[in-house]
């Protein structure tokens, strides 16, 4: 976050009145390999492996089976090494401290050939005293180990017992013992991604030099009285002191929007210091709430601390202040057994709508500002107001953070421990322990983190036997689960951060995971807490396989991604559906005929006579399975939200596996690796929106279920349309009387018998004609139009392959593409390869001759390029 740039500016005077002096060690480096035959220039922040792709002496790490041809970068021990001259006379300074904010991750430091310390945890800030080694001109050296080597060290040492798993399945062809190195932990591969084990500097490296006192670090939590009905504020501030006398001074908190200024007086005893500071907000002012995207305003507040200490000593920090409350409620439901699972911002209850993110790229250097915008800006556009950052990744960058606060998308933070079982040496907890501690206070001072989670699946791993454990040594397994998540890590949160609920693991029964002991014999309880669903088996448009659970964190399907897309990393012996490239792509075991299976239950499978447009025919039908699965299954959780049915319902939660891409491969991503929208996405803007009119079949009887997001009640009309599939003109359309759509429900709005609908419609039968429907209200808000099919794709009766044109002309930044069909034509798929960009739909059903649509380019282009770049593909394009 800002914070911590403002912090560096702050404390770097110049002279010897400055309260430090702060030299930057990022940049360029020498990098060699273990013996020396390689040395290469290397930049800082970065890795081993961007290095030698910058120099060119590897290709891209992501092009055709490469990650198995550089398997041997990280298997090598690097070194880093730099030297550098202190620009600043450096005995005129008590302390000097050499500060990592991240290594990746098992080094020994030496400076000026002094070994100064070790490195084994990539999620940790490393803080060295250099004071009496450090000179005037200095050597400075990180000799890595191989993270992979390290971590086998690690297992085998580890003879008391097994912690499994040792190693990933064949299919991801990765790494083992990733759960004995605390790195990322995909970073050894995952069933969506590659096995890169990196190894560099992959944050800001710094000297700090100071005297008198030093301002280690900063943070703060809003926190509202429910007694007083205020707002107040904790601030935390953490000195070293190395004068040999206490320091006196004050302490001035401003915040002039809300016309708030305290005045404190402290006094710093010499040593490592904690200052608390309780800033009690003016209650003549009104504060403004910060709120999820949809929801409201991301107001924020400027706030400048400013410590005057004796000696004219003073250090300022700024900030931005956000206010909000949250809850997780756990409570009785009538008509259900178990408990609610969901959240309340500022008291509100809100449906959580979103996605899970892995981290963006195999190389954390890549991953830019712009990146990040980028893919966060397309979760938002898409109607998403909350993103899982799940624990088999990273803590993400400040950035990304600073970026969710300003969107307002609220976080899931995860914990880095995922879908496995961990060691509890004493070693191996310390080292969690400061992780833990350093994390919290990175990050809690962000409204948009809205609840810490402790794992991904290592309830449900131990509990629903996924390692075989003998029940007889289950005990020693159960007893180190609590160890690590409950006695060390819950007890760390709980104590440095009382703003936001904590859950042990995701999926867990929450409160009744708790009642049984930590685990519940059954994580995946439909009656508690969250659940994880996946089914690649069973028909997905059958929505009777779905759980309605209370929350609903991860589920999904598989898509390839666009042809412009794998393009970039191979070559054309690679392009057909059964290459060796395309399984080599694929991580999960079966997934490329599991993807196969759901298009034949409701597609027919492309075949055509070239290899090359078959395979651009799958690709496509891949997205439009994906795309269909996921509508039906989260249109499901969200006309779940406030009915029980058979003791089930009251669902406040819908985050599909997975937003991003880490690299060009099939996965269950909507985003393409660099931000391509696949048609998943486009669909998700749709089946996220704030209204929407969602309709189901059971029985023979066809349902339209409202629902709303929306603040308050409003009067709509739901409007209803058949279609035959060989007409542009609808056969027939009705629209009920206004209706009250109550806010932040999810209610029934019509209901008819199948056969009498078509019947009232003239000669339609269920293949031969569609439905659409579309709720429009009093104050022009129209929700998407949907649609419904009433038999499978593969049996329609008159649809007719489709002539699509496109005009396109330019308005301002946005280009127009105007449309015209000749035909009623399904999943309308606009691609204009590899120019950046997004359109305003896509994937849709054309049933009218024309419609136009919106491309808003990322990044300059104009209508000639996109003019050769532009094909339209539409359903009967692939028979």
């Amino acid at each position: 976050m800002r914070l911590r740039l403002l912090l560096l500016l702050a404390l770097c005077g110049a002279g010897p009145t400055a309260a430090a002096r702060s030299l930057s060690l990022r940049g360029s480096w020498r990098i060699r390999s273990g013996n020396g035959s390689l040395e290469l220039p290397g930049r800082v922040p970065g890795c081993v492996h961007s290095a030698l792709f910058q120099r060119g002496l590897i290709q891209d790490p992501y092009y055709r089976f490469n990650d198995l041809k550089y398997r041997w970068i990280s298997l090598d021990n690097w070194t880093y090494s730099k030297k550098f001259q202190i620009p600043f006379n450096i005995s005129k300074w008590h302390k000097v401290n050499l500060i990592f904010e991240g290594v990746d991750t098992v080094a020994k430091i030496l400076l000026n050939s002094v070994p100064i310390g070790k490195t084994d945890n990539m999620f940790k800030r490393y803080s060295f005293d250099i004071t009496t080694v450090v000179r005037n001109v200095n050597s400075l050296e990180l000799r890595f180990q191989s993270p992979v080597l390290y971590a086998a060290q690690r297992s085998k040492a580890h003879t008391s017992y097994w912690v499994p798993p040792d190693c990933p399945p064949p299919v991801q062809k990765g790494q083992c013992h990733v759960n004995f190195i605390r790195k990322e932990q995909s970073s050894f591969s995952w069933d969506w991604g590659p096995s890169f084990p990196t190894q560099g500097i992959w944050k800001d490296v710094r000297i700090e030099a100071y005297n008198v006192c030093h301002l280690n670090f900063f943070t703060f939590s809003p926190i509202y009285d429910n007694h007083t009905q205020g707002w107040n504020l904790e601030i935390e501030s953490s000195f070293d002191v190395v004068s040999p006398k206490p320091i006196s001074g004050q302490v001035i908190v401003a915040i002039p929007k809300l016309q708030t200024q305290q005045t404190y007086s402290i006094e710093l005893q010499p040593g490592k210091r904690i200052v608390e500071l309780f800033v009690k907000i003016n209650k003549n002012a009104t504060v403004e709430t910060w709120w999820p995207h949809g929801h409201g305003n991301q107001t924020g507040y400027n706030m400048t601390v400013l410590f005057k200490l004796d000696g004219g000593l003073s250090i300022e920090k700024s900030a931005k202040v956000y206010f909000r409350t949250v809850e997780l409620i756990e409570e009785s439901i009538e008509g259900s057994q178990g408990l609610s699972f969901y959240f309340k911002i500022n008291g509100l209850p809100i449906f959580l709508k979103g996605s899970n993110w892995i981290p963006a790229d195999s190389f954390q250097d890549r991953v830019t500002s712009d990146l990040l915008r980028l893919l966060l800006q397309s979760a938002v556009d898409a109607n998403m107001n909350t993103l899982r950052v799940w624990g088999g990744g990273i803590y993400e960058q400040d950035e990304f953070y600073r970026l969710c606060d300003e969107l307002g998308i609220m976080v899931w933070q995860d914990f880095m421990f995922a879908c496995a079982l961990y060691p509890t040496d004493q070693g191996f907890l310390d080292s969690v322990r400061t992780e833990v501690a350093h994390q919290i206070r990175r990050l809690k001072s962000h409204p948009s983190i809205i609840i810490w989670g402790g794992n991904n699946e290592n309830e449900a791993a131990l509990m629903m036997n996924w390692f075989n454990i003998h029940t007889s040594e289950l005990h020693t397994y159960i007893n180190d689960y609590v160890v690590l998540y409950v006695k060390n890590i819950r007890q760390i949160v709980l104590a440095r951060d009382k703003t936001r609920p904590f859950i042990i693991s995701s999926p867990t029964n929450g409160a009744e995971s708790i009642e049984e002991g930590w685990l519940s014999a059954n994580p995946y309880d439909k009656n508690f807490g969250d659940v994880h669903f996946y089914d690649y088996s069973n028909d997905c448009w059958n929505w009777k396989i779905f759980p309605k659970a209370r929350f609903v964190s991860e589920y999904g399907y598989q898509s390839w991604p666009s042809f412009s897309t794998l393009e970039k990393v191979s070559s054309e012996k690679d392009w057909s559906y059964n290459s060796e490239f395309s399984l080599h792509r694929q991580h999960h075991a079966g997934g490329n005929n599991e993807m196969l299976l759901q298009i034949g239950f409701h597609f027919k499978l492309p075949k055509n006579t070239d290899p090359l447009q078959t395979f651009k025919d799958t690709i496509y039908l891949t997205q439009v399975m994906q795309a269909q699965c996921v509508k039906i299954e989260t249109e499901f959780y969200r006309r779940s939200r406030s009915e029980i049915v058979d003791g089930k319902g009251h669902t406040m939660g819908a985050l599909y596996w997975q937003l991003n891409d880490i690299w060009q491969a099939p996965s269950w991503a909507s985003l393409e690796y660099g931000g391509k929208w696949k048609m998943l996405h486009y669909f998700a803007r749709h089946f996220f929106a704030p209204l929407l009119p969602v309709g189901f079949e059971d029985q023979d009887a066809f349902f339209i279920y409202g629902v709303s997001d929306l603040h308050s009640d409003c009067k709509a009309t739901l409007t209803v349309r058949v279609h035959t599939w060989n007409s542009l003109e609808p056969l027939c359309s009705s629209e009920t009387e206004r209706f009250v759509m109550e806010a932040g429900k999810a209610i029934l709005l019509y209901k008819e018998q199948v056969p009498a609908l078509l019947g009232r419609c003239g000669n339609c039968t269920r293949q031969s004609c569609v439905v659409s429907f579309y709720l429009s209200t009093d104050n022009q808000l129209v929700s998407p139009t949907n649609h419904h099919f009433l038999s499978s794709l593969n049996e329609t009766v008159g649809l007719q392959k489709a002539h699509i044109t496109a005009n396109i002309s330019q308005q301002g930044d946005t280009f127009v593409f105007d449309l015209e069909t000749s035909a009623v034509a399904p999943f309308v798929w606009l691609d204009v390869g590899s120019i950046p960009g997004r359109f305003s739909d896509n994937g849709f059903l054309m049933t009218e001759k024309t419609r136009t649509i919106l491309f808003y380019p990322w990044k300059p282009t104009s209508k000639s390029e996109l003019e050769q770049s532009f094909h339209v593909t539409s359903l009967t394009d692939t028979y």
